[in-house]
């Protein structure tokens, strides 16, 4: 029971978010993940419509093996988000192994070994997103950074949901039979779907919306790595790039990740994302006061992509939208150019 439901259910919600995040990612390796996992969960789908819909028996080995495999394809992407590197990628191929051995010699241990795959990496993906937050997603693009960050944290849910339903699904079925299972598992279904109806179109708690905490007295050494980010941000104007990420900042000052998030942090009381979108949105400003480009173009010249979220941060910035700051402007230019009447 667990080699179907697990791969296919998780696997739909794994590729809908993770396809999401990974917009404007720039990482080879995340990319070469996710790709082999879509490959992966279309074979799979083949395999079970084959298997349960035309009896093709002979797909039932190869079942469970490509259902081991997913779990680490799934870590494995989030993991190549982070900006540190991944020590012995090879062992994660161990999984998969194991599963192919006990497919052919023991049967009868299948459902619990991939159980255990589920749940390990379930506890692995959500281990991964508990130090600093949103900023380990430090290869994302500042505006996928929290999007990468949820999708990781609903992907490890999601798979450690469906690995104990299942499991209880088939303990319950062997002490009492099958004949409820199919509304249990309707019900699971059910949940996926609410999962995947939530972090689409719910509200996202962004942390780009949040208010800015107090600046903390910045130490000199944070002062002048905050002076050595504000300079590599104006260099080539790198804060209008779009696929602009905390990793690519921390590269281009030849600090951490984990430096530059924290000089930030304490001097400013803002994060990355924030600071970053405070120059963008002043940017902003200035080409509505001085220019007659449209807000949509403006937008996507100081690298932001969607409306949504430029709107979201200039209201932040400057407690209005960006129509009614061009329009404010223009009637402050107009009553300051009106001759003065004697």
């Amino acid at each position: 029971m667990l080699s179907i439901p697990l791969p296919f259910l998780a696997g739909l919600v794994f590729a809908l978010t993770l396809y999401r995040s990974l917009k404007g990612v720039e990482v080879p390796g995340t990319r070469r993940y996710f790709y082999a996992f879509l490959a992966l969960y279309a074979l799979q789908g083949i395999g079970v419509g084959l298997r349960f819909g035309y009896g093709v028996e002979g797909l039932t080995p190869f079942l469970p093996v490509s259902a081991s495999i997913m779990p680490p394809l799934a870590f494995l992407a989030f993991r190549g988000l982070t900006s540190k590197p991944l020590p012995r990628p090879w062992l994660h191929l161990l999984p998969p192994l194991a599963v192919s051995i006990t497919v052919g010699l023991f049967r009868d241990l299948v459902d619990p070994l991939l159980l255990a795959v589920f749940v390990g990496y379930a506890f692995a993906l959500w281990r991964l997103t508990v130090a600093n937050g949103a900023e380990v997603m430090a290869e994302a693009s500042l505006q996928r950074m929290r999007p990468a960050f949820r999708a990781a944290r609903l992907t490890a849910g999601l798979m450690l949901f469906f690995a104990v339903s299942d499991a209880g699904l088939a303990v319950y079925a062997g002490l009492y039979g099958s004949d409820d299972v199919p509304l249990a598992v309707a019900i699971m279904n059910i949940a996926a779907i609410a999962a995947v109806v939530v972090y689409y179109f719910a509200p996202e708690l962004a942390v780009s919306g949040a208010p800015a905490r107090p600046a903390m007295k910045a130490t000199a050494e944070e002062g002048a790595i905050l002076a050595r980010v504000e300079v590599a941000l104006e260099d080539r104007e790198l804060y209008k790039s779009e696929g602009l990420s905390l990793a690519k900042l921390a590269r281009r000052t030849g600090l951490s990740v984990r430096d530059v998030s924290s000089a930030i942090n304490r001097a400013t009381g803002l994060n990355v994302s924030q600071f970053v979108n405070n120059r963008r949105v002043a940017e902003a400003c200035r080409l509505l006061r001085e220019s007659e480009q449209t807000v949509t173009a403006i937008m996507l010249d100081v690298g932001f992509s969607t409306k949504s979220n430029f709107n979201r941060e200039f209201r932040r910035v400057t407690g209005m939208s960006p129509a009614q700051y061009r329009i404010r402007a223009n009637q402050a230019q107009s009553g300051s150019a009106e001759p003065k009447r004697t």
